[in-house]
């Protein structure tokens, strides 16, 4: 008997992987937690039924996320990341000996509690002694925080379900709070090929431009992701991630990453007319 995973990436097209070994599935408090073995893309962590990341291409998601605002402003220290249970982006964090602190807030301890088990591959600098984690609505715990952070990585599911509540005005705004003068947010973008994908992604742009005097958004490739063209959005207070990038500063670091690099950088920003057309409409 074969098995197929199958996720909707919209009422009419839909992404199949053939699975070797349906490992763990468990409803926790918040959503439906799913890790796959597959032959084509190794282990699989889904939500809901939606792919969050897979064995072979997290490294992708993961590097993008973390260093283009890392090389943006190499003098980043205290990092805060709502959401990313999954321990990738606090990996790649915990890689720059000049981040002093790293505040990871999940709402769904058992999320962590599973990768750990089933993903070491993202999970295994959960444990460094520079990160401190918080098992608690992202929403509410950046309320009360102050220009505290140099950078907020805000590695969030899709706006439904636990994830609705990070793509708010008031959570942007909460957002700008809580950063410091010079502070960076990072976050997920969503897709601007599908539109139901697009729609929230120039929504979220909208909302994001209403308090950052700086904000862009590059572009990535996702094979495993909707449509695998996947957009993450760059805010900043002071900071523009391309004419304050210092090149030699990054690579000095000696970083060895699989698919970010300081030429990549400049060129994720040049998007497609058909996405700078959706940003100039929003």
């Amino acid at each position: 008997m074969e098995l197929w995973f199958t996720e909707e990436h919209t009422d009419n097209v839909r992404f199949t992987m053939k699975v070797d070994k349906h490992i763990f599935s468990e409803q926790s408090p918040f959503q439906r937690i799913d890790f796959l073995d597959t032959y084509e893309f190794g282990r699989v962590f889904a939500l809901d039924g939606i792919i969050m990341l897979t064995q072979r291409d997290e490294f992708i998601y993961h590097d993008m996320i973390v260093h283009v605002p890392m090389a943006a402003n190499p003098n980043i220290k205290k990092v805060l990341v709502i959401g990313g249970g999954d321990g990738g982006s606090v990996r790649e964090l915990t890689r720059y000996s000049t981040v002093e602190s790293i505040e990871m807030v999940e709402i769904d301890r058992r999320v962590v509690e599973c990768c750990r088990d089933f993903l070491p591959q993202t999970s295994s600098k959960l444990d460094d002694p520079r990160v401190k984690l918080f098992y608690e609505d992202g929403i509410k715990f950046i309320s009360t925080k102050h220009k505290e952070y140099d950078l907020i990585i805000v590695d969030s599911t899709d706006p439904i379900g636990p994830g609705e509540g990070l793509f708010t005005e008031a959570f942007y705004k909460n957002c700008f709070e809580a950063l410091k003068d010079d502070g960076i947010l990072v976050n997920q973008h969503e897709s601007p090929y599908y539109e139901n994908t697009a729609s929230l992604m120039k929504r979220t742009h909208k909302r994001i431009k209403q308090f950052f005097p700086i904000a862009k958004v590059y572009q990535i490739h996702i094979p495993t992701y909707a449509s695998g063209h996947w957009l993450f959005g760059f805010a900043s207070k002071k900071y523009d991630p391309v004419k304050d990038l210092d090149d030699k500063a990054w690579n000095s670091l000696g970083l060895e990453t699989k698919y970010y690099n300081t030429e990549l950088h400049k060129a994720s920003f040049a998007l497609p007319n058909y996405v700078i057309k959706m940003l100039e409409e929003a």
